[in-house]
């Protein structure tokens, strides 16, 4: 068999069966520090597909890298075939300031494929294109709620795409949704340029969530599986199968006050649901929010103080509420304590 090429990157030159985090240049901060682009290169020494996992492209959704940081250091990586190229943060300015934005106020996730001469947030989202994504078979976008809300762990994939499809049904998210593309995102620019790309929702920004992390981490090692990039020692196997749901609805204030939520992240819901109530701070006025179809709730807000409209459930419809209910049981099952030499 001939040997591998090397993986070379922003000059760095990467020979199989190493591994190096390559800092690609990006710009500099106002008191000249320099800011980077990390990405960390595990070069197999076998062939295989390129796949990239990248994570806080909204610099407050830490979950990823903490899903990141994990899959780096899982034992079940140490005879990789192919090459992962690993981003735990894509948006170092937004990362820094505890912000979803970079200091230009963009979201990066409106700003692909973004251009070499154009603004901030445009500049960082062509180098983070051509440098990784670009080079890349397939990739894994790790995103979470935006603060004071929370996601269930939920795969967001576009609809129609057979190969995204199989993966979603090897990641093994407890639910899966079809999303349309959105202009100036990740997953439009990468498609565009014949990348797929499953997009991982899951927790809160600015928090760490267990669950969030564990469900993460177990899909990307079954999909670098599913792709022969790695064996299957220390792959996770899956609890259940995804629940694959229809259209979602946001369930809005009626009305401003404090929010009592009845029911959670996961819970399944059918017409007449009381999914909360709010009320003014007298107790004198009182609206509930009541669900008009069944679904599963995927995302709710933490906030109790609430103003007229604001989002609070996020639901996604099902149509088999019993058949779905001994799924979401399956996979929201208590899973054994990690034993301390087990923690990674």
């Amino acid at each position: 068999m001939a040997k591998r090429k090397p993986f070379d990157i922003a000059g760095v030159t990467v020979p199989p069966g190493a591994r190096r985090t390559v800092d690609v240049p990006v710009s500099a901060l106002s008191d000249h520090t320099p800011v980077h682009l990390s990405v960390h290169v595990m070069h197999g020494r076998k062939p295989g597909p390129v796949m990239f996992v990248s994570a806080a492209v909204h610099g407050d959704e830490v979950i990823g890298v903490e899903i990141v940081r994990r899959l780096l250091n899982a034992r079940a990586l140490s005879k990789l075939s192919g090459t992962l190229l690993a981003v735990p943060i894509v948006n170092t300015f937004g990362f820094l300031n505890h912000s979803r934005y970079l200091p230009d106020r963009r979201d990066l996730n409106r700003c692909f494929p973004g251009h070499a001469t154009g603004s901030m947030a445009s500049r960082l989202a062509h180098i983070f294109l051509s440098e990784v994504v670009k080079r890349s078979d397939i990739g894994i976008d790790l995103h979470s709620a935006a603060i004071r809300r929370t996601n269930l762990p939920q795969l967001r994939l576009t609809a129609g795409n057979d190969r995204l499809k199989e993966m979603a049904d090897v990641f093994a998210a407890p639910v899966v949704v079809n999303s349309n593309l959105r202009d100036g995102s990740l997953r439009m620019a990468a498609e565009d340029a014949g990348v797929d790309v499953l997009l991982y929702e899951a927790g809160e920004g600015l928090r760490f969530d267990e669950f969030a992390a564990r469900t993460g981490v177990a899909g990307i090692l079954r999909v670098m599986n599913h792709l022969g990039m790695i064996g299957s020692k220390g792959v996770p196997k899956k609890r259940a199968e995804p629940l694959y749901c229809g259209e979602t609805t946001w369930y809005r204030a009626p009305a401003g006050g404090l929010l009592r939520g009845y029911l959670t992240s996961g819970d399944m819901v059918e017409p007449g649901s009381v999914l909360g109530a709010i009320s003014d701070p007298f107790g004198e006025v009182e609206a509930e929010l009541v669900a008009d179809e069944p679904g599963i709730i995927i995302g709710r807000s933490n906030m109790p103080v609430v103003y007229e409209g604001d989002a609070l459930f996020h639901v996604a419809r099902i149509s088999s509420p019993d058949e779905a209910a001994r799924g979401i049981s399956a996979h929201l099952a208590p899973v054994p304590m990690f034993d301390e030499d087990e923690i990674i």
